[in-house]
């Protein structure tokens, strides 16, 4: 009965890391998501022979 426990300890404690984790992720994706999205747009207006116009805002850049 006792191994039962541990057993279920283990898994409670993967679950809190992997939910630690996912928080973490999605704080440094809400933050930093909109200079990828323009550094993204940036390289994708290069390919495409276009001009990249900086946004007002982090995530606002567009080809023209």
């Amino acid at each position: 009965m006792a191994n039962l426990n541990k057993k279920g300890q283990a898994l409670v404690e993967y679950v809190l890391i992997i939910a630690l984790i996912s928080i973490v992720l999605i704080g440094v994706i809400n933050t930093f998501g909109g200079i990828l999205k323009d550094k993204i747009t940036e390289a994708s207006c290069g390919v495409a022979g276009q001009v990249y116009v900086k946004g007002e805002k982090a995530g606002t850049g567009y080809c023209q």
